[in-house]
């Protein structure tokens, strides 16, 4: 994997990202509503992502997945209709590790090679390739018919009789069968789905009757946790299931992918972790990122599981959304960073992805450029990685009914979809206030990755300095420096729907910590507008700024 300084991760979900259908019907087919492929990303496509700012792309949704539409003309076993979520599926009940989304290939019995291609395309383009890796759990009908020689299917050697046992892929409830008590809408069937003995639902729900806000349609696979004996870790002899992820990862790691998402990794053992990712990436430069939601985890995942980056969900995410809906004062930012200080530069950053509301719905700012504020913080704060979600730099609203998930803020991952503002880009009829919107998102990305101080630079809060200010509103108002070499930035955004004039104070201390000579002239650059003038900073009188509504200032000193 090529080193970048500053990763910068294009979230895409190629199922509806390529789909350019306007007419679309509440829980349509794939016939009715069409599907993105592969061949979507063309060389242009991926160039415009790259010129967003992009150093990788997550393609989410690629292992093949339960999905109520047939297959089997191309060899492909049928899902029950009554473990399949919407009538796409969701690609996090995975049905083969070792296959890709039939529904993304022009030619189904090519799309292995087909996302072969795409790989070298994104390389080609200059950006590396995340994929997901979903190790809790699997489809309730996970059966793989693409297995490389010598490698046997889950579950193939388990002893159904015993409820755990760390030679067993999965967990059982023997003697029982599983029931599925809620009626599916869209059963295709005429006989109900039958499983005996039951499988522990993917959740960690022991039990025979999974409800509907279960994870229902998939089932939780067993690292050698002895859950329903105080959870005791039986790690001797290794559990198969840690084989076979090994396996799993290798394969996906040979065809050129260049990172994991590893999907709700705190659910698995950290021994897990600091067993595989250390053989893997003892043979690929592979990097390894984990969805983590428990602060109290984090330097566990970290030191002991080897990642590289875990999510900063509970944490910034969650504080700076709250500052966009003027529910938090913007100084728990500050809060933020010492949460995580020793580790910041792995957290992952990020205002939007698969799993929540877009900033543009309803639900949450109502309107895509009052998150700009939000979204200067998350990139420029420290030197690690930040991600958009495709159709974020275009304000894509997430208030569609598509069918299984509703009209909740979210764009959905269970349907046959597309999004209006990916179809205006990729038709190329952005409105002017998208084209505004997506210029802004590059222009900061490219900040991010060209300016010294943000991707190798050192930090300095100035919130401290301002807290009792009177022409500094430390609620809806942050500000920062950066510091590198002879270059500093000064960050300051403004969270306010109002126009703010302010005056900032820079205190002595941050001469000191950040080396820089106090009231020495500069070259001054507006690094959004690109204008230069000169320009000093001096504890000896306040910074005078003039902030427009939902909107920040990035302004670098070149010192002599």
């Amino acid at each position: 994997m090529k080193r970048i300084d500053k990763i910068i991760i294009y979230q895409v979900f190629p199922r509806l990202f390529g789909n350019k259908n306007e007419n679309l019907q509440k829980k349509g087919s794939l016939k009715e509503n069409g599907v993105g492929k592969f061949s979507a990303f063309s060389p242009d496509v991926l160039n415009g992502i790259k010129k967003l700012g992009a150093t990788h792309i997550w393609y989410t949704g690629i292992l093949e997945h339960a999905t109520k539409t047939d297959y089997t003309a191309a060899g492909i076993k049928r899902d029950h209709s009554a473990t399949v979520k919407g009538k796409a599926g969701s690609p996090y009940a995975v049905k083969d590790y070792y296959d890709v989304d039939p529904d993304l290939a022009d030619r189904v019995n090519e799309r292995m090679n087909e996302f072969e291609a795409l790989i070298e395309r994104t390389h080609k383009a200059g950006m590396n390739v995340i994929i997901d890796f979903v190790p809790n759990h699997v489809a309730r009908q996970y059966a793989s018919d693409n297995l490389p020689p010598f490698i046997e299917n889950l579950g193939h050697h388990d002893n159904t009789s015993k409820a755990f046992d760390n030679q067993n892929n999965f967990y059982y409830i023997p003697g029982h069968t599983l029931v599925l008590r809620f009626d599916s809408e869209e059963q295709n069937e005429d006989f109900q789905y039958s499983e005996f003995p039951a499988k522990v639902t993917g959740n960690d729900c022991f039990s025979t009757t999974p409800q509907k806000n279960d994870w229902y349609e998939t089932i939780k696979l067993n690292y050698g946790i002895d859950y329903l004996n105080d959870r005791k870790r039986v790690f001797t002899p290794t559990p198969s299931t840690w084989g076979k992820m090994l396996d799993i990862l290798l394969f996906w790691a040979e065809k050129g992918v260049d990172g994991f998402r590893c999907d709700m990794a705190e659910m698995i053992p950290v021994e897990f972790w600091n067993w595989v990712i250390p053989q893997v990436k003892n043979r690929f430069d592979c990097c390894f990122i984990a969805e983590i939601y428990n602060p109290s985890e984090y330097r566990n995942y970290l030191f002991n599981g080897k990642f590289d980056y875990l999510y900063d969900k509970v944490g910034l995410y969650d504080t700076l959304r709250g500052i966009v809906c003027r529910q938090t004062p913007a100084t728990q930012i500050t809060d933020c960073w010492k949460a995580v200080e020793g580790i910041q530069e792995h957290m992952l950053n990020f205002m939007e992805n698969h799993d929540e509301q877009r900033v543009a719905s309803d639900f949450f700012a109502g309107n895509a450029f009052a998150a700009l504020p939000a979204m200067i913080v998350a990139t420029l704060m420290n030197t690690n990685p930040v991600m958009i979600y495709n159709g974020q730099e275009l304000g894509e609203r997430g208030m569609d009914e598509e069918g299984f998930s509703g009209r909740d803020g979210r764009t959905s991952i269970f349907d046959y979809w597309s999004m209006s503002s990916v179809r205006n880009w990729l038709n190329g009829t952005l409105s002017e206030e998208q084209k505004k919107l997506r210029t802004t998102y590059a222009t900061l990305l490219n900040i991010a990755q060209n300016e010294k101080a943000v991707f190798q630079g050192t930090f300095y809060d100035l919130m401290f300095a301002n807290e009792t200010n009177p022409d500094f509103d430390c609620r809806n108002q942050y500000a920062f420096l950066r510091k590198e070499e002879k270059e500093a930035l000064l960050v300051v955004v403004n969270f306010a729907k109002e126009e703010k004039e302010i005056r900032l104070n820079i205190p002595q201390d941050a001469f000191l910590f950040l080396h820089i000579t106090d009231n020495t002239v500069a070259r001054l650059t507006d690094l959004f507008n690109g204008k230069e003038t000169i320009g000093t900073l001096t504890k000896a009188c306040p910074y005078h700024l003039t902030l427009p509504p939902y909107s920040g200032k990035v302004l670098k000193f070149s010192y002599p």
